[in-house]
């Protein structure tokens, strides 16, 4: 028996779902490609998947294959992981689940967002008082008026 989110118990155990079945089908297609499997055993695998109702008989499906590989994100998916994993740590800290890091690198970080702040707010009074059209900054002089610009 296993429990479910209030406590209680279930007989069967938890449903999976649509989501935890594509990663099943998506490691089936993988081996496959790798020349695990042939295609006739993808298609019986995947006729049982459908018939699956419950996480734990899910890793009957693909227990003869490895595991995948994690692969390290590349390009801007690398930048987004490590800002997604920074926020994650940042989070925790706040939250009371993780220790607190060194002060020196919480100032840092404080005094770095407090100066982009100030910059793109600059950036924008800058682009307000100037205009932000094609004309830039030409549009704007005493002698707009002769050029057709201003109104």
């Amino acid at each position: 028996m296993s429990e479910n989110a209030t406590g209680t118990t279930v007989p069967e155990g938890i449903r999976c779902s649509d989501a935890e079945r594509e990663q099943v089908r998506a490691a089936l297609y993988a081996a496959a490609g790798e020349g695990r499997l042939t295609m006739d055993e993808v298609e019986e695998r995947l006729g049982r998947l459908e018939q699956i109702r419950y996480r734990h008989e899910l890793a009957a499906v693909t227990a003869d294959l490895p595991a995948p590989e994690q692969t390290a994100p590349r390009g801007w998916r690398q930048i987004l992981a490590a800002a997604g994993a920074a926020l994650a740590a940042e989070v925790a800290v706040l939250r009371g689940r993780a220790p607190e890091p060194t002060p020196g690198r919480r100032r840092l970080l404080i005094v770095l967002t407090v100066l982009i702040g100030l910059l793109i707010t600059a950036a924008i009074v800058v682009g307000a008082v100037h205009g932000f059209g094609a004309d830039g900054f030409e549009g704007h002089g005493p002698d707009a008026l002769e050029h057709g610009h201003g109104g």
